[in-house]
């Protein structure tokens, strides 16, 4: 896919837009509706700028990062291919940067993390897009990007999405962001709320191990003991060398083989329960006990009045029962 035509889908199309036959689901609900004008006119002016407009080059030593990161360390071959290429040929897709919402003069990455680094390490300016957008229109870019590019890992998705979770960012537009539903992001959240940040800094971006796979790591590292574990194997001779999927594996194998296996919780028994009938159907109950309650429900014809009955009585049936009680203890 074109860049041009990638920007345009991360931004939105303003004629599919007005027809809504391409838009998303989530771009029409809460949050993310009320962001629809601004979201529309910025892909207005997005086509505008990719047709080369205002393609300017920018000093790297004047651009920031994201304010929320969306990657992990260990993507080294990508970046040398990709540092390769653009040696060799040039930097053909500008990056996407806003001006810097605080800091006058200079620039802040939505996306092209990546090219800025080469440029950077090639002592090059960076061929680059500037617009003006909020944080949530800079969230919705670099997610959607991201997306578009099929480029994160799952545990890279999941630490951006609760990067966004704890800057405050309402739950649609991070579904929005990563093109998710409400299921898979619960469980992004999760497996990156359980598994300790050191961890998965640790073992990288591992992109070929998928959802289920770290949903059964952080099942592990919900135990505390295991913890220690892992933090051994971290610190063995040679592991920091290794390769990223090689690191989850190694650390897996020998958490679930040396750790403690979380135990699944047996269903607690129901109490047990009778049901109890009289006078051929007119009052029918449940009666049983739970915990150190004992609950009587009364249906049918004479639930009612008999149930103001006992009520009125109760403090004749408790003397009863005393008096039976004592009886039996005396024989």
């Amino acid at each position: 896919m074109a860049r041009k035509d990638l920007l345009k889908s991360v931004m939105g199309d303003t004629a599919q837009s007005t027809s809504g036959s391409e838009r998303s689901s989530y771009a029409m609900r809460g949050a993310s509706k009320s962001m629809k004008v601004s979201i529309d006119s910025l892909a207005e002016n997005s086509k505008r700028l990719l047709e080369g407009e205002t393609i300017v080059e920018i000093d790297t030593d004047l651009i920031d990062a994201s304010f929320v990161n969306d990657r992990l360390s260990g993507d080294d071959d990508a970046f040398d291919e990709l540092k390769s290429s653009i040696a060799a040929s040039g930097q053909d897709t500008p990056v996407l940067l806003r001006p810097h919402p605080e800091t006058s003069g200079r620039y802040m990455i939505v996306f092209g993390h990546r090219r800025v680094r080469v440029a950077r390490a090639l002592g090059r300016p960076v061929r680059a897009v500037v617009k003006d957008m909020d944080d949530v229109a800079h969230v919705l870019a670099q997610g959607q990007e991201n997306t578009a590019r099929a480029d994160l890992s799952f545990i890279e998705k999941a630490l951006f999405a609760k990067n966004l979770r704890d800057l405050d960012q309402d739950k649609d537009i991070i579904q929005q962001a990563l093109t998710i539903d409400g299921t898979l992001l619960s469980r992004m959240l999760s497996v990156a709320s359980t598994v300790p940040e050191h961890l998965i800094e640790a073992i990288g971006p591992a992109k070929q191990i998928g959802r289920d796979r770290w949903e059964d790591f952080k099942k592990l590292m919900a135990e505390k003991t295991n913890l220690k574990v892992a933090d051994r194997i971290l610190a063995t001779d040679g592991f920091d060398q290794l390769d990223s999927d090689t690191k989850f594996e190694i650390l897996h194998s020998k958490v679930a083989e040396a750790g403690r296996v979380p135990k699944r919780r047996s269903a607690k028994a129901a109490p047990a329960k009778r049901t109890w009938t009289a006078g051929e159907g007119r009052i029918k109950g449940v009666v049983g006990r739970a915990g150190r309650a004992y609950n009587i429900s009364l249906t049918s014809k004479d639930s009612a009045g008999f149930g103001e009955f006992l009520s009125e009585n109760l403090d004749q049936l408790y003397a009863d029962y005393l008096a039976q009680s004592e009886e039996t203890s005396t024989t």
